[in-house]
């Protein structure tokens, strides 16, 4: 077999595939393994744009795999953290109603987060939710304790060094421009070259579906990019947050609210909020590019979800723009945030699956091909849940390779 052919290979070196190939070579440690990234690191989009949440499980559908794999998988990042001395934090969240309309959803989410095995949840009352997060306003509040944070970058970039330590390579600048069948092996064309492989995983978030149609699998969903806005609080304010506080999110929009976050080390981020990006990879407000932009405008299920949800994305929008705005929000959290208490801070961009009838897909979503695997929707709370989304995923190999 030359330096050029492997019998797995995974294209993009995020979470998601980073975490793969760290399950495929503890479970197959005798294949030939490489990570194909286009950047020149690795977690430079989704997994090292985020705030760092080790999420609980409480807001998603029983039964589904978001609920199955958050829940096993916060546990598992706790374990993975420790066992290699990375930045971690179990702060504990509360998430609170501010209105009598909220109250009912809130219970909802307690009720949900007990089916899917949360631990530790418990209803609050406002003074309740005031002894763990004192300058917080609420009717009431669910505590979920075991809420940490964390720093994803650092974990992608330890999945790295286990995937090298076993024998596995992570190849960096190396963005895959074509895939052709040949005989019983893909050839992935690269910048930096060919590559043959007996399979292959795609893992390329924001272009996972653009991977697919080269690969000659034609996605029933479109990638559509949302940008989520942060400020930072200005350290003499960073009192105000103790945790991390989140509002009910509204069961008609698929994200969660703007919410404070404590980091990892150190600060509190304020956001993020929602907008759709005018490019995939656009971190920036005015980053723009023409394909992706009418990429998204050409997908019908687009023009069916603006017209479901065009309310909430013009305040989303609006938001964007007024940083007033942005701190009326926050200020039904903690009434005392005011506008000089923030400073603007990054973004990320999210890799959202969208369906033509106008839905988003709601749970995590792998499509297996002959010789391929494809991995479209993996969406918060993926980096959470990455140790056993890699796991699954690294089942379906060895299937497809057997």
């Amino acid at each position: 077999m030359s330096d050029r052919s492997f019998d797995v290979i995974v294209i993009g070196g995020g979470i998601v595939g980073l975490s793969t190939a760290v399950q495929l070579l503890g479970l197959r440690p005798d294949i030939r393994l490489l990570v194909l990234e286009k950047e020149d690191a690795v977690a430079k989009h989704q997994s090292g744009h985020n705030s760092g949440v080790i999420h609980s499980g409480v807001y998603y559908k029983p039964g589904s795999l978001k609920a199955k794999m958050c829940v096993e998988g916060a546990a598992a990042m706790v374990e993975f953290c420790r066992e290699h001395n990375l930045p971690l934090q179990i702060c504990g969240k509360v998430i609170v109603a501010t209105t009598d309309e909220e109250m009912p959803r809130l219970q909802v989410l307690f009720e949900r987060g007990q089916s899917n095995g949360v631990p530790g949840l418990r209803l609050l009352t406002c003074e309740q939710v005031r002894e763990i997060e004192p300058h917080c306003a609420s009717l009431r509040g669910l505590h979920v304790p075991g809420t940490g944070i964390t720093d994803y970058a650092e974990v992608c970039r330890k999945y790295a060094a286990i995937i090298q330590a076993r024998g596995g390579s992570v190849l960096t600048s190396s963005g895959v421009i074509n895939i052709a069948q040949r005989s019983a092996e893909l050839a992935l064309e690269t910048k930096r070259g060919e590559f043959l492989t007996r399979y292959a995983v795609n893992c390329a978030g924001l272009q996972s579906d653009r991977i697919s149609r080269m690969a000659g699998r034609r996605p029933d969903v479109k990638i559509v990019p949302f940008r989520g806005e942060y400020y930072d609080l200005i350290p003499e304010r960073e009192n105000l947050v103790k945790g991390l506080i989140y509002p009910v999110p509204d069961p008609q929009f698929p994200f969660l609210g703007v919410h404070l976050t404590r980091r990892a080390r150190g600060g509190v981020d304020a956001g993020p909020n929602a907008v759709l990006a005018l490019k995939r990879e656009g971190y920036g407000r005015m980053d723009f590019s023409l394909r992706d932009f009418t990429d998204t405008l050409a997908f019908p299920g687009f023009w069916r979800m603006a017209g479901r949800y065009w309310r909430q994305g013009t305040d989303e929008f609006r938001r964007s723009f007024s940083k007033q705005l942005f701190v009326n929000a926050l200020q039904r959290l903690v009434p005392e945030l005011t506008a000089n208490d923030l400073v603007a801070d990054g973004s990320g961009v999210r890799a959202q699956a969208l369906r033509p009838d106008g839905y988003l897909v709601d749970d995590f979503q792998f499509v297996q091909t002959q010789h391929m695997l494809h991995v479209w929707n993996v969406p918060s709370p993926a980096a959470t849940a990455s140790i056993p989304i890699g796991r699954t995923l690294a089942g379906l190999v060895i299937q497809g390779l057997n």
